[in-house]
């Protein structure tokens, strides 16, 4: 999260699904409200595990009706469906080869009976078109749909494999789609029908993925790779940065319900990240899209409704030097 914060990003979804030695989504939100951030996390689970035919180990999965109670609990203790909300709480069950239909359509039904979204991988790659079309005997979009997993209070992770009735529709129910172009990449997953979706009316925002699949959390950057990639797949002229830029501010907001962010205008939030321009990198841009081309990766302030959390290139919220140290012991106790 500060890695985002530092990056411009001011509202991130989590999509927290594995919950070893006590770990709860609490941890992650109280995280993000000491960051700064406003956030929209995700109660995510898994509930097959490798002896059932999954692909977690079984170590990791839980029960589904501990899971549903949890997802209950998340919600009445921090979902805020206000106006300005600083935390809205999602679920998201991991992925259609980690649960059961019976907890995909569970999870859909209460999400709709408490009134807040739903999230999880959908068409990553190959593999999952490949496992969707033996195991359930259609094809992802197929799937979700028919256990109520599409529409406006939807978005899918991923959808590097959506073909073009997918993309359809997904664009018939408002299914939104968060974009994850490095993590494609760094994985070798494929290039998302990014241009095919926006096309037809799909919601897109970016997703930087996890740590393992990315190795770095920028907006900026995956806005860049966004770009990138349906350039050299599609030809030059097929996205421009400002475009790319849309995707990463208004595209986000939509995708995850928000009409009170994404844009300066008056009477939504005061979001805001400022970059210096009259850096190195930037230097003779005359464009607000060079951000994007040749912008600093690291914004110079940035305030998240009215509290600064970057000032002059520094986290402010928290000692950042601080949580670098405890990341690095833990990856030292971890390699042993």
């Amino acid at each position: 999260m500060a890695e985002l914060a530092l990056s411009g990003c001011t509202t991130s979804s989590d999509h927290h699904y594995v919950y070893p030695n006590g770990v709860r989504l609490d941890d992650t939100i109280h995280a993000a409200a000491e960051t700064g951030l406003s956030f929209h996390p995700t109660r995510g689970a898994m509930s097959i595990g490798e002896s059932g035919g999954g692909l977690p180990p079984d170590t990791l999965v839980e029960g589904e009706r501990a899971i549903l109670d949890d997802c209950i609990r998340v919600i009445d203790a921090f979902h805020d469906p206000s106006p300005g909300a600083m935390c809205r709480v999602g679920i998201a069950p991991c992925s259609p080869f980690s649960i059961s239909r019976e907890l995909m359509r569970d999870a859909a039904l209460l999400a709709r009976d408490r009134g807040v979204r739903l999230h999880t991988h959908l068409a990553e790659n190959e593999e999952d078109v490949a496992f969707s079309l033996e195991r359930f005997g259609c094809r992802p979009g197929q799937y979700a749909e028919d256990l109520g997993w599409t529409g406006e209070d939807v978005w899918h992770a991923h959808c590097v494999k959506l073909d073009a009735g997918e993309i359809d529709l997904f664009a018939r129910t408002g299914t939104g789609v968060a974009h994850c172009p490095c993590s494609n990449c760094r994985l070798g997953s494929g290039v998302a029908p990014l241009r095919a979706m926006l096309d037809a009316g799909v919601p897109v925002g970016l997703g930087v993925d996890g740590s393992a699949s990315n190795d770095a959390a920028s907006l900026v950057d995956e806005a860049r790779q966004a770009m990138l990639l349906q350039r050299v797949t599609r030809g030059a002229d097929a996205m421009s940065a400002t475009e790319a830029l849309r995707i990463a501010t208004e595209g986000g907001a939509r995708v995850l319900g928000r009409d009170d962010i994404g844009w300066l205008e008056v009477g939504l939030r005061a979001d805001l990240a400022i970059w210096d321009m009259r850096a190195v990198e930037a230097a003779g841009s005359w464009d607000r899209a060079a951000l994007l081309l040749a912008g600093p990766r690291r914004v110079r302030d940035l305030f998240v409704e009215g509290r600064r959390v970057v000032e002059g290139g520094r986290l402010v919220t928290v000692g950042l030097p601080i949580l670098i140290e405890r990341a690095e012991r833990a990856v030292r106790a971890l390699m042993g």
